[in-house]
């Protein structure tokens, strides 16, 4: 056995919950909060996008990649696996001897990339989650802050984790309830505010911005695959694919399509409100700007604007439990820690890093999601290839096989793949920190298209060689 059995799949037997709904409402309650909000309030504040423009490419991307965590999560009562431990079946393991307690144990090595990644990936997207909640909640009182608001959502995020995997799921098939109250009194209080005909005009927008949001649109919701097939390993295996993508598909567009346009029209309309705009601080403050918006309600803006912020717990607590299951698909080791012990170790990490982050949120926000849509898009052009090409049925994976290093794919066509993929992702970033050579051309930021495109490519190519060489894995 290469791993212990806390990440093992789920037999037959265990999969048997019907509710295949819970699927739609866990992952509406994980994306009907303010992240999304963040996201879509990018275009104008960010990219200077106008709102004509913000709109309707949140509109295309969203009806697009919403289908790619939607496919994965089919994984899930399909097979029995997890994100990570599926990946094997593509990224598979090379077989190398690790002394561990005296004992010989295996390392997944080509699973280990995107097993590794995922956890760097699980940790951002908590940072960004803690970052906003904590900037709404400090927005209600002068006696919060920054700081104490992250330290308040980490904590409740925290103890939703440690309850376990049947209680999240009980726990985000109501969670949603708050921020669906408040949605439409935002757009009732913000109203009068935003006619097209009284927003302020944009500046010249060009293709490359237009590209840049929809790139960065596009890995914000792609790189939810990683953990879509993890929240669904107990239900049941016999249910319908084209019913689960249903759910989980709707599940990821309805409030991403909500929030992400409410961002992007309460963005576009606060440089013409002074009050918005201050509280919006430069578009660093989100928390500030739905302050901003509810204080016509007084303390009922108040009350709304808590429970808005505290819903950013329904997207964490998924997230900091994806983040030890990931952990423990990394190697032996962590496999022997138990699950709490990881989630602490999360929150240890992220209190820091989200207070720090906090200072410069847009930059922050757009450097994370980018880094991770990029390495996720070719992780599931990777994945979807194996799946489409060479498996062409869930009913040709051998679960059985999912720890025996000798029976998965030895790997070399993913590493390679991903590797080849990140050839034309450096070139095609464009980022604060970096521009890469082809993006600087003009194209913008384009490494999520070209990566999971060359991704799909090589992949395809390297993986018919070798099965030749390795025809029975």
């Amino acid at each position: 056995m290469c791993l212990g059995r806390r990440i093992a799949p789920t037999t037959l037997d265990e999969r048997t919950d019907k509710r295949i709904y819970q699927m739609f409402w866990l992952w509406f309650s994980v994306n009907f909060n303010i992240l999304a909000f963040g996201t879509g309030s990018a275009g104008p504040a960010f990219f200077g996008l106008g709102l004509k423009t913000s709109l309707i490419v949140l509109l295309l991307v969203d009806l697009i990649t919403c289908a790619v965590p939607a496919y994965f999560a089919i994984f899930g009562p399909k097979l029995g696996t997890r994100g990570m431990v599926q990946s094997r079946f593509s990224w598979g393991c090379v077989k190398l001897v690790f002394i561990l307690e005296r004992t010989l144990s295996d390392i997944l090595y080509g699973a280990m990339i995107p097993s590794l990644l995922d956890v760097f990936s699980m940790q951002g997207f908590l940072i960004l989650n803690c970052i906003i909640g904590g900037q709404a909640l400090a927005a209600v009182s002068d006696r919060l802050n920054d700081t104490l608001g992250i330290v308040i959502i980490g904590v409740i995020s925290l103890a939703v984790t440690f309850c376990g995997y049947k209680f999240l799921h009980w726990f985000e098939s109501f969670a949603w309830v708050p921020s669906v109250i408040s949605f439409p009194i935002l757009i009732g209080l913000a109203g009068k505010h935003l006619n097209p005909s009284t927003l302020p005009s944009p500046g010249p927008i060009s293709p490359t911005d237009v590209l840049s949001f929809a790139s960065f649109v596009a890995s914000s919701v792609i790189s939810w695959c990683t953990l879509t097939p993890d929240y669904g390993v107990y239900h049941d295996s016999n249910a319908s694919a084209l019913k689960i993508f249903s759910y989980v598909y709707f599940g990821f567009l309805i409030p991403s399509i909500a929030w992400h346009m409410l961002g992007a029209a309460f963005a576009a309309a606060a440089p013409g409100i002074p009050s918005w705009n201050d509280a919006f601080d430069q578009g660093n403050n989100v928390g500030g700007l739905l302050e901003a918006v509810l204080s016509p309600a007084g303390g009922f803006g108040k009350f709304l604007l808590v429970l808005i912020a505290l819903s950013t717990s329904c997207a964490c607590a998924p997230t900091m439990y994806t983040f030890s299951t990931s952990l423990m698909a990394v190697g032996p080791f962590f496999s022997r820690v138990p699950r709490y012990v990881l989630v602490v170790i999360s929150e240890a990490i992220l209190l820091p890093l989200a207070i720090v982050g906090a200072k410069k949120f847009y930059s922050t926000l757009v450097d994370i999601l980018s880094v991770i849509g990029y390495w996720s898009t070719a992780f599931a052009a990777i994945v979807l290839t194996e799946h489409f090409l060479f498996r062409k049925s869930f009913l040709n994976y051998n679960i059985a096989n999912w720890d025996k290093a000798s029976l998965l794919p030895p790997g070399i066509a993913a590493v390679l793949a991903f590797c080849g993929s990140f050839g034309i992702i450096v070139p095609s970033m464009k980022q604060t920190w970096y521009t890469g050579p082809i993006a600087e051309a003009g194209t913008g930021d384009i490494g999520v298209f070209t990566g999971g495109a060359v991704g799909v490519i090589l992949y395809a190519g390297l993986r018919s060689v070798e099965r030749r060489i390795w025809p029975r894995r």
